[in-house]
């Protein structure tokens, strides 16, 4: 049976279950309600609400914390307003100028919603860790402003379905949002006879019962009034869902300060040389070497990248046996690895994976698919002869380079049936005082050693490390923040980045506090990151100005505010401000719509 098939199972049998217990009343006995089609459960209780007065007692602090909140939502919402409207301004060119964007993971509706398991981008565990935190955090921080309000908090508890995905505190939507006005219950135009003669039944009743109440001696005007109800002010309001908000960000940024500090500086790379493929009865395969192995040393030598790998075998002879030091789970073992007696070296060249643009290498005519032999006298054997004489070289050098043309190069060639190009170095653009070709070796970094049987990848984990920690360094830039926050998604060249799990967990290993825990800072970093960036995502949705939005109950009410000091009117003031916030509603959620449908839209087109 199918992993899909026994979650389908359990899915329908959850469903079963709570719906012959709600059916049945039992649910409603212990104070359950549900809601949506999973169903999800609302576990309500009223314990732990005199732990929200303890924590609601320094007033001044929680209410300074929430004004930062209401400020912090408008600067949300304005941004979160613009990149809306800049995004449908986009797909709408890319109809006039025939040029929308096919259908894919960016623009896919699964992935709007930030929930784990239907977005692609989140991963599950670490998904539903940072949803239940983000969850927990924005609810119980406006069950906390309540209190400091001196609104009253019902209930608090937990949402379930299947498993717990978050919490919830209830406050009394009368005192928060005021007294809903009760609407009239009048006959339809279509009402049958026996509707009209109940309903002229029960206005009498109700007319009698009236009279009596108001003629009887012991019933006083005092004891049939209600007591008022106190309802919090505009601003008390703004500062209980503006509370939520500021929680959401506060968390994300003691996530991220954590994440790209004190943990990011616990982890090192192990090294850039991981095994990706082995050929059937390779020296390589008979020494018991796997795929997804990391080389981490070679004899005494230490192997930090592929190059050092093969740099080292250049050294050996046919018939020489070699220790292999290789790493799988960040277990370290040794491999006897015998060097066959009739072997060539790993390369009979530097393969070219990519040339640069505008380098020393595409303006001589170099192409990617060759295979570099030799430049000037000197024999290309591998990767690391190429970088070891490049560094003798300098800027304005000419050189020539020999290469094995490609199966689609159209040039002149010699005898020998290669091709050879003159080429003046320029200096390295990183710096180095040695001269710069311009050419990518390799193929998708990937390196072939015919010698042993193995191909060995370099991910290059040590640059993608540096490049993580150096993001706080630019955020005083918006390219910093686009980084940041769309890392997950986009990561640095469109790959994403889903933290330290899988495969890209293999090149790092824990160093300093860290080296106790072993794998457990992984799991550290992973919760940390995702905690960040998911509250981060949910405090500026919940800025948005849409109701029921925490975002769209704060821009009414400001709304309100503003057009009350021209009208001096409450009913007009209370019906512009309440469609204007319907139409900027309407209009966020027709937005959405576009940039889920748009696509679909233009392919049809």
């Amino acid at each position: 049976m199918s992993g899909t098939s026994i979650v389908l199972g359990i899915f329908l049998m959850y469903w079963f279950l709570i719906s012959v217990l709600d059916r049945k009343g039992i649910l409603e006995k212990y104070d359950i309600s549900t809601f949506g089609p999973l169903p999800i459960l609302m576990i309500r209780t009223t314990k732990g609400l005199k732990l929200l007065d303890v924590l609601a007692r320094p007033k001044r602090y929680w209410r300074v914390f929430a004004n930062i909140g209401i400020l912090m939502m408008f600067v949300g919402m304005i941004a979160m307003f613009l990149v809306i409207a800049i995004s449908d301004l986009a797909l709408y060119t890319s109809f006039l100028n025939d040029n929308v964007p096919e259908p894919g993971k960016y623009n896919s509706a699964r992935n709007i919603f930030l929930i784990p398991g239907v977005n692609e981008f989140i991963p599950f565990t670490w998904g539903v860790i940072a949803l239940i935190v983000t969850l927990v955090v924005h609810e119980f921080s406006h069950a906390i402003l309540c209190r400091v309000e001196n609104i009253r908090v019902k209930s608090m508890g937990i949402l379930l379905a299947l498993v717990p995905i978050g919490g919830f505190a209830e406050p009394d939507d009368e005192q928060l949002f005021g007294k809903k006005e009760e609407v009239k219950r009048e006959l339809p135009l279509t009402a049958t006879i026996e509707e009209i003669e109940a309903w002229e039944q029960q206005q009498k009743e109700e007319k009698q019962l009236k009279e009596i109440i108001n003629e009887s001696p012991d019933l006083s005007p005092k004891e049939t009034k209600p007591e008022p109800v106190v309802t919090a002010t505009r601003t008390q309001r703004a500062r209980i869902l503006a509370a939520g908000v500021m929680a959401n960000f506060s968390v994300a940024f003691i996530a991220f300060l954590l994440f790209f500090g004190p943990v990011l500086g616990a982890i090192a790379p192990l090294s850039d040389a991981m095994i990706v493929s082995i050929n059937e009865s390779s020296p390589a395969q008979l020494a018991g070497l796997q795929e997804n192995m990391i080389i981490t040393q070679v004899d005494d030598t230490p192997v930090s990248t592929g190059m050092d790998f093969l740099s080292y075998l250049e050294t050996v002879e046919p018939g020489d046996t070699l220790q292999v030091h290789a790493s799988k789970d960040r277990v370290v073992s040794v491999y006897d690895l015998k060097v066959p007696s009739s072997s060539e070296k790993c390369y009979s060249g530097v393969p070219i994976g990519g040339v640069k643009e505008g380098s020393p290498a595409e303006a001589a005519g170099i192409e990617p698919g060759m295979t570099m032999l030799r430049i000037n006298n000197t024999r290309m054997r591998s990767i690391a002869s190429f970088v070891d004489f490049m560094e003798g070289t300098e800027a304005n050098q000419t050189i020539e380079v020999e290469m094995l043309p490609s199966a689609n190069y159209t040039g002149e060639l010699t005898e020998n049936g290669t091709a050879v190009f003159e080429v003046r170095l320029i200096s390295n653009p990183e710096e180095s005082e040695s001269g710069f070709l311009g050419v990518i070796y390799g193929s998708n970094g990937v390196l072939d050693c015919q010698m042993l049987g193995i191909s060995i990848w370099m991910p290059q984990s040590g640059y993608y490390l540096e490049a993580l920690k150096k993001i706080p360094s630019i955020l005083n830039h918006a390219v910093g923040w686009i980084i940041l926050f769309g890392l997950p998604i986009y990561g640095f060249a469109g790959e994403g980045f889903r933290g330290f799990s899988g495969t890209i967990a293999q090149f790092y290993q824990p160093v300093g506090w860290a080296e106790p825990l072993g794998v457990g800072i992984f799991w550290i970093a992973n919760s940390l990151l995702w905690i960040g960036w998911l509250n981060f995502y949910v405090g500026l949705f919940n800025c948005l100005p849409a109701v029921p939005l925490d975002g769209g109950h704060v821009f009414r009410d400001y709304t309100y505010s503003l057009i009350y000091r021209f009208t001096r009117n409450e009913d007009v003031s209370e019906r512009v401000s309440n469609s204007i916030a319907a139409s900027f509603s309407m209009l966020i959620l027709f937005s959405f719509l576009f940039m889920i449908f748009g696509p679909f839209i233009g392919q049809w087109m």
